[in-house]
């Protein structure tokens, strides 16, 4: 008999407030990056959530290496 192990992680969520504080730029400015779709997230009643692991994702892709 072959067992399957699945792992299930929770995803961390942050809103737009933590999001801004990280990346240390403007409330309004993470607002437009999720309007134009480079920041993916989840809306919840009136504000938004983010997952963390994509806020690391977009750090990533935009990451240079300077020198």
């Amino acid at each position: 008999m072959i067992e399957l192990s699945i792992q299930y992680t929770r995803s961390q969520f942050l809103t737009v407030g933590e999001v801004a504080q990280m990346l240390r730029i403007s409330n309004m400015t993470v607002y437009r990056l999720i309007s134009s779709g480079q920041l993916p997230a989840v809306r919840v009643g009136k504000s938004y959530r983010l997952r963390e692991e994509d806020v690391d994702g977009y750090l990533a892709a935009r990451f240079t290496e300077a020198g």
